[in-house]
């Protein structure tokens, strides 16, 4: 029964397509903790912060992928060669943004926790 209303639930949302259209591109967390004066808490609560960051942004790129395969679906027979590589060519562009955006907050926060384990030797 789930499986049969899940099933239902993605062919509306095939059908629909405008209706999932609004990705919202995530905020990236605004200010990560400075690990060098930083407490563990507070550290922790940064970790909290770029993984929440992380799964807003997996469900961006896969809102954005719907929302690809629907006008590629939809438009099959009438979009021209051009097009369609116009089409290909802004989701990469959207992909890449996102996942470089994505990989430099991990790298952020990365120097943070070495700058922190730096000035809290075990």
């Amino acid at each position: 029964m789930k499986l049969s209303i899940i099933a239902a639930a993605v062919a509306l949302a095939v059908v629909c397509g405008p209706s999932y259209a609004a990705c919202t591109y995530p905020k990236a967390p605004e200010k990560l903790p400075d690990g060098t004066v930083a407490a563990k808490e507070d550290m922790l609560a940064g970790k909290r912060l770029v993984e929440q960051y992380n799964k807003d942004m997996e469900a961006y790129l896969a809102c954005i992928k719907l929302e690809y395969d629907a006008q590629v679906t939809k438009d099959a027979a009438t979009l021209t060669p051009e097009q369609k590589a116009e089409l290909d060519k802004r989701q990469t562009q959207k992909y890449n943004a996102a996942v470089d955006e994505l990989q430099a907050v991990a790298e952020r926060f990365n120097e943070q926790i070495r700058a922190y384990n730096k000035a809290h030797p075990k």
